[in-house]
């Protein structure tokens, strides 16, 4: 889903991390994957990297979604309002900007999967840990709000 498909009957949720290359990009496009739900997803990093992982784009066409977003900076949503901002990481918490407006902000750290040091088969796997954490806490910390 881009920006310019903003359906403001949804709920609005933006996941943030620091790279916006695995975890906020996994989180988007695990919502964004139910059409007829009641939030729409949107995903930015406090210095992102500039690409998306391309395990995080494996482990989500696995499980049949296929991955589009972008890399984005936080300062792309200034002027955004959400129902609900999500941290993944510890460092975007820390670094969550204060003009970022949210009805709500919560916390939901996940492993960065990009970080893990290992062969290729391992790595794999440490992405698709965090993409089934992700299918499992995410659902459950909509449905509070």
């Amino acid at each position: 889903m881009t920006d310019e498909n903003l359906n403001f009957a949804k709920k609005t949720v933006l996941f943030l991390c620091t790279g916006n290359s695995c975890r906020s990009q996994i989180a988007e496009a695990i919502v964004n994957e139910k059409p007829g739900e009641i939030w729409q997803a949107f995903s930015a990093g406090t210095k992102p990297t500039g690409y998306v992982h391309p395990l995080a784009t494996q482990v989500l066409q696995e499980i049949g979604i296929n991955q589009s977003g972008k890399s984005k900076n936080i300062s792309r949503y200034i002027n955004q309002d959400f129902d609900l901002v999500v941290t993944v990481c510890d460092s975007a918490q820390e670094d969550c900007p204060l003009w970022l407006r949210a009805n709500t902000q919560v916390h939901l750290a996940f492993e960065d999967p990009a970080a893990f040091d290992g062969d290729e088969p391992a790595r794999l796997d440490k992405f698709r840990q965090v993409r089934d954490d992700m299918t499992t806490k995410i659902p459950g910390l909509l449905a509070r709000y």
